[in-house]
């Protein structure tokens, strides 16, 4: 096995974890246990007494990720080492690293983890510093990074922005992409031609649904007209439209109406937009204990609405992220070499795929015609014996399509589907045989981001979302924006005042006087 080993978690509630107070922000126990219907989080700090909170708002929806999501555990990198500010084992390496080239904006979200006039900084790494961070990526091991997302604030605001995507593109990442509100790309017609040409690979459009309000309340500003002008122009690039993934953060009340309604949108325009990834809204400030039970939104959540709000989607068609690493660890037993792998904890994201098939006009999701859950029982043993590996290169091909073969239902597949795109991508072993499989269906996610709330330190251990910072160190993402404050201490070691960032570039979007 290569960046796998058996599962530590253990299944079963109630459970025993670490939190952190919400108050003070000590680690303190805390007890994950079901309760009418929904799971409950529930520590208790010395000083500042009782914190309840819902971990995920189905039972049934956790009992199946929890089923399938302890089915194997990281085994960390060797270099460098990820800082969790709680352990010094970390049991996963980067899938996906953020690097935030700004927290200069050309909004003022009031959802928004980064905004430089509400710190009162600005935090913006120069060209050659930004460099180095792409670099110490590249550099991990076993598995060096193999995605890169340009984040902020707006980070297409970036003064450099394209030459930072020319110069991941020469580093080798083999996916490059960048989270946006897609002002610029909807203002600026060459904008999302510009990127193309500079290397960038998908863009990850916020869009937080159809109607005024929720941009109201969300952005401070309707931006729907602009979202839809943006995802134009990104279909209207050339040699074909840039990859887009809408990212939807959820608010209770505000727009889980409209979850099944954005997924729909996103299956009508497959020839741009190539995934839907949820995030149900991260909580911050002090919030009553009522109130927040009125607030928190989780992936068990989506996961039922999706299914009320839609005729095509069971709640049983997601399934944990983890389960990703399985079959990445086929094609590192394949392959003879590691490869990336989602070796998170259950609780941290789900997802699945839904083919449209244009000749029925139907959603068809990929659970209809592949038995997955035959596959991977099927598959659990023979990653853990090395059976891949023991195999030639075209022997494990053979083994591997067999197995594909007998859990594969073609009269409920989608019309023209083969089951060589699937075998294609352990075959091929390239980006673009991946890509091929992507393209034909769309990607829906659910990345549910922790706060003071609902930080669970195992959930920490096994994050495979992480910052890098100019100071060269990797960081996953709840321990950045929620945990030991990581976010505050880093962008204020390598910040200026607004006033000199005023006096050096004048006056700028994001830095108002």
């Amino acid at each position: 096995m290569y960046v796998i080993q058996p599962p530590k978690l253990k299944k079963g509630l109630p459970q025993k974890t670490k939190s952190i107070c919400p108050v003070c922000g000590k680690v303190i126990p805390a007890t994950i246990y079901e309760e009418d219907g929904k799971i409950w989080y529930k520590k208790t700090c010395p000083e500042h007494g009782e914190f309840r909170d819902i971990y995920y708002g189905d039972a049934e929806v956790w009992h199946w990720m929890e089923k399938w999501g302890t089915i194997l555990d990281g085994v960390g990198p060797e270099y460098p080492k990820i800082e969790n500010g709680f352990f010094d084992k970390h049991y996963s390496f980067t899938a996906l690293a953020n690097l935030d080239l700004t927290n200069r904006c050309n909004l003022r979200c009031p959802i928004c983890f980064a905004n430089a006039n509400a710190a009162g900084y600005v935090y913006e790494p120069d060209f050659d510093t930004v460099v180095e961070m792409m670099k110490l990526l590249r550099e991990e091991r076993p598995v060096p990074t193999p995605a890169i997302q340009f984040a902020g604030g707006e980070p297409t605001i970036y003064p450099r922005f394209f030459d930072v995507i020319r110069k991941a593109k020469e580093l080798g990442f083999p996916q490059i992409q960048v989270a946006t509100n897609g002002i610029l790309i909807a203002n600026d017609p060459t904008f999302a031609q510009r990127m193309v040409d500079a290397g960038m690979h998908t863009v990850y459009l916020q869009f937080d649904g159809f109607k005024e309000s929720t941009y109201i309340t969300a952005r401070g500003v309707n931006l729907l007209p602009q979202k839809m002008k943006a995802i134009e122009n990104l279909r209207n690039v050339k040699p074909k439209p840039l990859a887009t993934v809408l990212v939807p953060t959820v608010v209770k009340g505000m727009n889980d109406d409209e979850v099944g309604k954005i997924v729909e949108f996103g299956l009508q325009n497959l020839d741009v937009i190539r995934a839907v990834n949820f995030q149900p809204v991260s909580l911050s400030g002090r919030i009553p204990q009522g109130e927040l039970f009125k607030m928190r939104y989780t992936t068990g959540d989506l996961i039922r609405d999706l299914h009320e709000q839609t005729d095509f989607i069971e709640k049983t068609d997601f399934f944990p992220i983890p389960v990703a690493a399985l079959f990445a660890e086929v094609a590192a037993q394949i392959f003879k070499k590691p490869e990336p792998s989602f070796t998170t904890h259950p609780a941290c994201g789900a997802a699945t795929y839904i083919f449209h098939d244009y000749e029925k006009d139907k959603n068809i999701p990929i659970t209809r015609f592949i038995d997955v859950p035959g596959l991977m029982e099927e598959l659990i043993p023979m990653v853990f014996n090395e059976e891949f590996e023991k195999k030639s290169k075209l022997g494990s091909v053979l083994t591997l399509y067999r197995l594909l073969k007998r859990h594969f239902d073609k009269k409920y597949a989608p019309t023209g589907f083969k089951l060589k795109e699937i075998l294609t991508v352990f075959e091929q072993g390239t980006k673009d045989a991946l890509g091929k499989l992507h393209w034909d269906s769309m990607f829906i996610g659910a990345m549910h981001f922790q706060d003071a709330y609902n930080y669970d330190l195992k959930r920490i251990q096994r994050c495979v979302i992480h910052y890098v910072t100019p100071d060269l160190k990797l960081i996953p993402f709840c321990s950045y924006n929620t945990g030991p404050v990581f976010r505050e201490k880093v962008e204020k070691k390598h910040s200026i005042s607004l006033e000199e960032y005023r006096k050096r570039h004048g006056k700028v979007v994001g830095v108002e006087g």
